[in-house]
């Protein structure tokens, strides 16, 4: 089965008989992870009878597009998800403290950050824009979610036209706000364009860009096929978004000992950030077994923070969700597809 679009189930929705009413209720209702059945309406009496009856299957249709495989709680209050898609693959989400979810956008990745373990297997296939609210959708089952970011397994702007339809509907009858909704990307042309043409009408998320390295030759080692946009042309293309929407760019910086938590690196990001709509993201490496790679001392990370800040920085040192569980971004994953008796299937990439 093809990967499930919501435009999928707007034309399935349609061809049932639904009206504009209609369909909007049994996409609200299933983004906010409610009952089909619940509500002041019967709906028996409200929905068309075809739609009436097909609705059963739907919602377990529905349902199994993003199942709980195991849960895998952090003393944070975060809670990594390794999530069952419907063809057996597995992805990962993560339950953030403060009523955060982070969803994953595609199977794999095909960045291949040299630091990220979900960057060592390469890219899948890409999630359909159901896939990704289904994860939402699971999320909210387990606790009350009112931020959206798309910063798990993935690279949102390589699977753009579906997790702007997720994003669409998350702003809109998924009830989030769309300064909630954070679009996080290594930083590609395709995306700068698409989300600098949407209109005041439209849901305009946040923006988050993976920065690691104000050098561009560094930078490039670390994510060897992200596109070659230079540090300062990155910052630039952000401020540009941040100052068009009013929400500050969060730049991602994953603090590596010996890589870039060096001095040099300190005064790029002075000199790129200095006077910028900007906050600072420094997040100490969550260690993956296998790659050569260290997390920092917490005293060096604070007093990089500490020297960014009384720089002009906006700066936060953000604990990495689930490091006390060994859950970095793809660990779950791989540790699912090498555990003795299970294999997850591997398509071609595409």
């Amino acid at each position: 089965m093809a990967e499930l679009q919501i435009g999928d189930l707007r034309r399935r929705l349609r061809a049932l008989g639904a009206l504009p009413l209609h369909e909007e209720r049994v996409l609200r209702r299933w983004a906010m992870a409610q009952p089909q059945e619940g509500g002041r309406r019967q709906l028996q009496h409200f929905l068309p009878q075809a739609l009436h009856a097909a609705l059963p299957a739907l919602v377990d249709e529905l349902a199994g597009l993003a199942r709980l495989h195991s849960r895998h709680d952090g003393e944070d209050g975060s809670a990594r998800l390794l999530v069952a898609l419907h063809d057996g693959q597995q992805i990962e989400s993560v339950l953030l403290p403060r009523g955060g979810v982070c969803v994953s956008s595609q199977v794999g990745c095909a960045v291949g950050c040299v630091f990220c373990m979900t960057g060592q297997g390469g890219l899948v296939r890409q999630l359909g824009s159901a896939e990704i609210v289904a994860q939402v959708v699971l999320a909210r089952a387990l606790r009350p979610v009112n931020k959206v970011v798309f910063m798990g397994m993935g690279e949102p702007a390589h699977n753009l036209d579906a997790v702007m339809e997720a994003i669409t509907l998350l702003g809109t009858g998924g009830g989030i706000g769309h300064k909630n909704l954070v679009f996080s990307t290594v930083g590609d042309p395709r995306a700068f364009a698409r989300l600098q043409a949407l209109g005041p009408g439209e849901v305009r998320p946040a923006l988050a860009l993976s920065l690691h390295s104000t050098i561009a030759a560094r930078r490039a080692e670390l994510l060897p096929r992200a596109p070659r946009l230079d540090p300062d042309e990155l910052v630039r293309l952000g401020e540009a978004y941040a100052r068009a929407t009013g929400y500050p760019i969060q730049y991602q910086w994953t603090l590596i000992e010996g890589v870039n938590d060096g001095d040099d690196e300190v005064e790029g990001i002075v000199r790129l950030l200095a006077g910028k709509y900007a906050l600072m993201n420094l997040i100490p490496y969550n260690t993956v077994e296998g790659l050569d790679f260290r997390r920092p001392a917490w005293e060096r990370a604070a007093a990089i923070a500490r020297t960014l800040h009384r720089r002009g920085i906006l700066t936060k040192l953000r604990h990495s969700a689930g490091q006390d569980v060994d859950a970095g971004c793809g660990q779950l994953r791989a540790r699912a597809a090498t555990a003795p008796g299970r294999r997850i299937p591997i398509a071609a990439a595409r």
